[in-house]
């Protein structure tokens, strides 16, 4: 596998710990039938919370420390007197640069669901010469607080600084995992009830540049740990036409952005979606792709969300950054509880990528298995089953796939299975990406209300 499909996000318990888990578990035909308790439960039916700051009266809700809300059809956040300066050394490249900066914190969010997980993302214009640093600090159930997490340094472009993660993050009870904020041990009952966010806008110094935010959220969760998850009912028939590009003709290809191929699930799954949207590369902007190579596109949205820590294009905020360089397109990490929320999307007109780890023999039809990959779901059939623009195909022309609605469902959901060696291993609980417009209809706004995201 390369590192672009491993697991690196969930927290993984030890397999003594989840194997008690899946023996204290109920048989998978009963696990189909889901409590009554749950339904009655909004909490437990969606432990998931996802929270933006989005308005010009949002942004003036944060402390900003030499940054300026801006209004108009997009709100957002810019450098209006930098604060400070400071040397940054790019621990990819070696080199030292000044900066001058501003910062924005925002207000304290109180979770809806005490967190083991949060994934930050953010919607910026970096023009050269700027970028940006998100950080997270949140509150535990005991009342301390977490240090600050820097949880991604990022730029559109790669002429500045090389954008990354940050390894090593920890204070012994969480810690950061690539763009993952996760407790160390959920089993001893610790969670995040509350975070904020900070953005640092840095700009070369003495120019009147200034990226520009849009959006910064997060998504926290609790998913409980399960190796099956109940089944939900078919409820739309209906399927998007979404571009289709397969990422394995791209095999080989730029090395320094992890190679191509099975590397490239999630620029791939991210570029159908910005294409669905409208988003379109100019022949210019696709000038340093070797001529030769098709579908060059997927190879431009491979270098702009390459992580140079991770060493890989699966940085979940990083696509989800990179769809909102795209004019009109806005783009956001969280975790969507059941396949009727996809439905519910598909039925506003809103395509999603999903993030599953499979067998070759848990997802009928797709000929392999995997420890992390990424996909587009386009729409359901009559009967109720997937359909995917499934990139790990050999061609565009293969991309499209039809999946049993009960084996995709139980794949994308679930937050434990057993991998090839049979040893426990984690799933994403339900990660996906959302790409939709800027200004969504009132149909889309109210399916995204839905699911959470506003």
């Amino acid at each position: 596998m390369s590192r672009a499909q491993q697991p690196s996000r969930r927290t993984v318990l030890t397999a003594a710990a989840a194997v008690a888990a899946a023996a204290a578990a109920p048989p998978a035909a009963a696990a189909v039938q889901r409590p009554s308790a749950e339904a009655d439960d909004p909490a437990q039916a969606r432990p998931i919370d996802y929270r933006a700051w989005t308005t010009y009266r949002e942004w003036r809700l944060g402390a900003a420390q030499g940054v300026r809300a801006v209004s108009g059809a997009r709100p957002g956040i810019v450098i209006g007197t930098p604060v400070g300066r400071t040397d940054y050394t790019d621990p990819h490249t070696g080199t030292t640069a000044g900066w001058e900066y501003a910062v924005w914190t925002g207000p304290v969010h109180r979770l809806t669901v005490p967190a083991t997980e949060v994934v930050a993302s953010w919607n910026a214009h970096t023009p050269a010469g700027t970028w940006l640093q998100a950080e997270l600090q949140g509150t535990y159930s005991d009342g301390t607080e977490t240090p600050w997490y820097v949880m991604g340094r990022w730029a559109a472009g790669d002429q500045d600084i090389k954008r990354t993660s940050v390894d090593g993050q920890s204070d012994g009870r969480s810690g950061i995992s690539t763009d993952t904020f996760a407790v160390a041990d959920a089993g001893t009952g610790l969670r995040l009830t509350s975070y904020r966010l900070r953005l640092t806008l840095y700009r070369r110094p003495g120019t009147r540049l200034t990226p520009t935010v849009w959006r910064i959220g997060a998504m926290g969760s609790d998913i409980p740990d399960r190796f099956t998850v109940p089944a939900s009912t078919p409820g739309l028939a209906q399927e998007l036409i979404v571009p289709r590009y397969s990422q394995e003709i791209h095999k080989g290809q730029y090395p320094q952005y992890d190679n191509g191929g099975e590397a490239w699930c999630s620029p791939t799954s991210s570029q159908m979606i910005i294409e669905y949207w409208g988003g379109r590369l100019t022949p210019g902007q696709l000038s340093w792709v070797d001529p030769s190579y098709a579908d060059p596109q997927v190879d431009n949205a491979a270098r702009f969300t390459y992580d140079y820590q991770y060493e890989g294009c699966g940085n979940w905020p990083f696509n989800a950054a990179y769809a909102a360089t795209f004019e009109g397109i806005q783009g956001v990490v969280t975790r969507l509880a059941s396949l009727t929320d996809l439905e519910t999307l598909i039925a506003a007109g809103i395509p999603a990528v999903t993030s599953q780890s499979f067998l070759a023999s848990e997802l009928t039809g797709a000929g392999y298995g995997t420890s992390g990959h990424l996909m587009t779901v386009i729409g359901f059939t009559a009967d109720g089953d997937v359909i995917a623009n499934d990139p790990a195909s050999p061609g565009d022309d293969a991309v499209r796939r039809v999946y049993l609605r009960r084996e995709f469902e139980n794949i994308w959901l679930r937050t434990k299975r057993y991998n090839a060696a049979g040893k426990v291993a984690s799933g994403s609980g339900g990660v996906c990406y959302l790409y939709f417009p800027a200004r969504p209809t009132p149909h889309q706004r109210k399916a995204l209300e839905a699911v959470g995201v506003r």
